[in-house]
């Protein structure tokens, strides 16, 4: 229970954590304390060095503290206090990829999945910064040693008769058996490949022994394909022993990068890359503290050694803390030669490479709001597009963009039922049904449509309408790549070589391709299921070459003889068979 106070007088000789509120109540900071009365009395000194100090005193009205056993204890519930309160003046770690884990479950018997959130349940493994080869891994993985796949266990599936699954289910293996392949795969996400084709081995030679020769086969098969991947996965180093991550920041202007590098078994396992905010008054030593406080503190491998590119004070209470997490001794090192170094100067310069991405990416948006006259940085930049056949198949998509990246979780697309050929029309239901929902999504900075003058009257029109006339709006027309505003006769002509201008077009290039898309796919889906099948002499080629000439099921019905004969791969007696099965 937190005590609440308005200097730091009263507070005790004792560990701790203290709540710095304003005048509103607001939690303004979060900080820990080995003695809090001699922490928080440095904030009121009659001379305040350092500039953070300074302003976040001057927004201060009270403050409470929570007296914990020790200053470990301290560590652990500051850590979850910024979390869950996320005060302004905090050093706060920003993760907006939301990279894929992969999960072994908590169930009697666990699945592997993919997931994008982590909770306090589960072994987690990541993140991921490619997809599709996560994806492949965990197909791979659950084929090769058959764990379930089904969420409810309600009796022997398909994948149990095809010989996918060992069928927990209906008793086809005891749990000691499956726990055995869960620590199987908890060993191949660890990097332990030798380990895990050791014992592999040991149970193929008992299997034989046994002469339970299918199940030694099954074995063999999968000491194969687990050495396959040793042989093509990861980039080797020299210590096979290695279980570390390489740490290595980068600052900014206003936030600094953070690059971390996973080492298993002397294998770069990947590398992913953070952004620590409220750090431009902290010193590097502070970033780095709040990095590992915050990024070990949810449910995240612990390494044996954790490299940084230079030393942080209280490094011993951090080691400490991991250590309790890990379950043994961690320690953390600023190395000064040998492999280790050259791991630590390839975070470094990882570290820079994505400063300087992410600066050109703040240039482009800077850009951006220079040459529209734009209020705001338009961090979020919605692209729409239509995509039809002669007014068939016709679909609307929406495409998000968040600081100049895009957000493929805020993409929609939409089936269009205003009737066509009409661009302008089903361009207008588009826009229209999507507005609707700004009352419950994020407002976008900035609107993207492909067209020119007419088509952005149009969607003007609409923002009036749904009072969003506030929301700025383009068109960007592709033949000049001309930008038209409201209330401009004359477009905007970015350089061609400007970021600003291949910002714009990537949203509108990724806007059309999501369009298209999902148009292939409703035309795909009508073409595969059409009474076309049922007529004599029509094969897939020709009922793709009807359908694509007369669109709908009705304008073939409606043809006739010689139009049909007309058509690319058709001759009058496979036109004679479709006339008369629909007459």
């Amino acid at each position: 229970m937190s005590t609440k106070v308005k200097s730091p007088e009263n507070l005790p000789k004792k560990p701790g954590v203290y709540i710095m509120r304003d005048a509103n109540d607001e939690i303004i900071y979060i900080g820990k304390a080995k003695n809090l009365i001699n922490r928080v009395r440095s904030y009121f000194r009659e001379k305040l060095d350092r500039p953070k100090t300074q302003i976040l005193m001057s927004h201060f009205d009270s403050l409470e503290y929570i007296v914990t056993n020790s200053e470990k204890e301290a560590l652990i519930l500051e850590a979850n206090l910024i979390k869950k309160h996320r005060p302004r003046y905090n050093i706060q770690l920003k993760d907006d990829k939301r990279y894929p884990y992969v999960k072994i479950t908590t169930e009697k018997y666990p699945r592997l999945i993919i997931t994008r959130n982590i909770t306090k349940n589960g072994i987690y493994y990541g993140p991921f910064t490619d997809v599709t080869s996560v994806k492949k891994t965990v197909k791979f993985l659950k084929s090769l040693f058959k764990i379930r796949t089904c969420r409810n266990m309600d009796g022997p599936c398909l994948n149990s008769q095809i010989d996918l699954c060992y069928a927990p289910c209906s008793g086809e293996i005891s749990k000691e058996e499956y726990d055995e392949i869960i620590s199987k795969i908890d060993l191949f996400f660890q990097g332990k490949y030798s380990v895990i084709v050791k014992n592999l081995k040991k149970e193929m030679a008992k299997a034989a022994e046994n002469e339970q020769f299918e199940k030694a086969a099954v074995l063999r098969d999968q000491i194969t394909s687990i050495e396959e991947i040793m042989e093509k996965q990861f980039v080797d180093l020299v210590d096979d022993d290695l279980d570390q991550d390489v740490i290595a920041i980068a600052p900014n202007d206003n936030e600094v990068v953070v690059i971390i590098m996973p080492i298993r078994n002397g294998k770069i396992v990947g590398r992913d890359d953070f952004l620590m905010s409220g750090s431009q008054y902290e010193s590097n030593s502070e970033i780095l503290f709040a990095f590992i406080q915050q990024y070990y503190g949810f449910n995240r491998h612990i390494p044996k050694q954790i490299l940084l590119n230079e030393p942080i004070d209280d490094a011993e209470l951090l080691e400490e803390w991991l250590g309790d997490l890990r379950g043994n001794k961690v320690y953390i090192k600023v190395p000064m030669k040998g492999v280790k170094l050259r791991l630590v100067n390839m975070a470094q310069k990882n570290a820079e490479i994505i400063k300087h991405q992410k600066k050109a990416m703040e240039n482009s948006l800077i850009e951006l709001k220079k040459y529209l006259k734009l209020d705001k940085l338009p961090r979020i930049i919605e692209g729409y597009d239509i995509s039809n056949i002669s007014g068939k198949f016709a679909v609307g998509s929406k495409v998000s963009f968040k600081n100049a990246k895009p957000n493929k979780k805020k993409y929609k697309r939409f089936k269009i039922e205003t009737p066509g050929p009409n661009d302008f029309a089903m361009m207008k239901e588009l826009l229209t049904r999507r507005l609707k929902m700004i009352d419950t999504d994020e407002e976008p900075d900035l609107i993207v449509i492909d067209g020119g003058k007419g088509q952005l009257g149009m969607a003007c029109e609409v923002l009036d309408e749904l009072n969003l006339a506030h929301i700025p709006i383009i068109g960007l027309a592709k033949e000049f790549e001309e930008i038209y505003i409201p209330n401009s006769k004359r477009p905007i002509i970015i350089p061609k070589n400007n970021k600003a201008l291949h910002l714009l077009q990537q949203v509108r290039d990724e806007s059309h391709r999501f369009a298209i898309t999902y148009h292939r796919k409703l035309r795909s889906d009508n073409i595969s299921e059409s009474s076309l099948d049922d007529i004599p002499g029509i094969g897939k080629k020709r009922k793709i070459n009807i359908l694509k000439e007369f669109g709908t099921i009705d304008n073939v019905k409606n043809a006739s003889v010689d139009e049909l004969a007309k058509i690319k791969g058709m001759n009058k007696k496979a036109a004679a068979n479709v006339y008369d099965y629909y007459h």
